[in-house]
């Protein structure tokens, strides 16, 4: 079976290519991939089956082989300046949760910034 690595992949679009070893670019669709797998990361290694589609090579019965090392691990801060980050958090959250039980939403710049400080935490423990 061919192998290759994922050139791209919209989870939204449902498909995306892969640049097979050979050199050859193969359409691949969302029905092609396990059941397990939900997106791909681009330079996921992959192993498939190539059928004659309407536009070309099509990818048939895609089988992972190798995720991507994932960049961002390289660049996290350490687990204990992650517990320090935590810990604040919680402790912004706590005082949010007082004010929301007393019927008082954040402001929209608080709200905003706790917003954005969440998503940077969840990206780092993603990551």
């Amino acid at each position: 079976m061919p192998t290759g690595k994922v050139k791209f992949f919209d989870e939204d679009k449902g498909f995306g290519f892969i640049a097979g070893d050979d050199g050859q670019e193969v359409f691949l669709h969302t029905t092609a991939l396990p059941p397990e797998v939900k997106n791909l990361k681009p330079g996921t290694r992959l192993e498939y089956g190539i059928a004659d589609g309407r536009r070309g090579a099509q990818a048939l019965s895609v089988r992972v082989i190798e995720a991507p090392k994932s960049v961002a691990k390289l660049h996290r801060k350490p687990a204990d300046d992650m517990a320090i980050i935590v810990e604040d958090l919680v402790k912004l959250l706590d005082r949010v949760g007082g004010d929301l039980r007393r019927g008082h939403y954040p402001k929209a710049q608080q709200g905003k910034q706790i917003a954005a400080m969440l998503r940077r935490v969840a990206d780092e423990l993603d990551a």
